[in-house]
């Protein structure tokens, strides 16, 4: 039985999870756990504090899974718990960094050369974008990481969507010209 069903069908899930099948959340933590997780890498830094996270993430979820009324994705609605979670648990440590410092593709076929090329070009990008302020690599990660759009973004953040396109705009340019820079070097 294939559990990796569209996410168009996250509003069944939750529906027949609510009437009682209550062993489905799985399949939500299973298709989600993964950007819950590396949001939490993001902005935590270690393993441990970002299972933890994940864990607190996806217990709040299925406490307030009643509330989700299905006016947005799920995916959207996760996100926002996470997030503010995050923000919560963050102001102790204050500081958020970039998702790209998790594995994004499998380099295994990869020569060993070309595996040192990626690295270096991913620890560039990664260097590049924890040294944008926060504001901008949260709009950052979220659009390009996470896959939501400006509208998805700002349901998450609270940020406005006019705010966002500018921080992705800005954040692009700079980091555009800060790899020019070292490409150049």
């Amino acid at each position: 039985m294939n559990h990796e069903m569209p996410e168009d069908n996250d509003k069944l899930i939750i529906d027949q999870i609510i009437c009682g099948q209550k062993d489905l959340f799985r399949l939500l933590v299973r298709r989600y756990e993964r950007p819950v997780y590396g949001m939490g890498l993001s902005f935590f830094r270690n393993k441990e504090d970002s299972f933890d996270f994940m864990q607190e993430v996806f217990l709040k979820a299925y406490r307030n899974l009643c509330s989700f009324e299905g006016r947005s994705k799920f995916s959207t609605w996760l996100y926002r718990i996470a997030y503010n979670t995050a923000l919560n648990w963050s102001n102790r440590r204050k500081e958020y960094l970039s998702l790209v410092q998790t594995d994004i593709e499998d380099c295994e076929n990869l020569s060993p050369e070309n595996q040192l090329i990626r690295q270096a070009a991913k620890d560039a990008v990664l260097a590049s974008v924890n040294e944008l302020p926060q504001r901008y690599r949260v709009c950052i990660d979220m659009f390009f990481f996470y896959g939501c759009s400006y509208q998805e973004i700002e349901e998450i953040t609270g940020i406005p969507v006019n705010t966002i396109k500018s921080h992705v705009f800005r954040a692009k340019k700079l980091l555009r010209d800060k790899l020019e820079h070292l490409e150049e070097g």
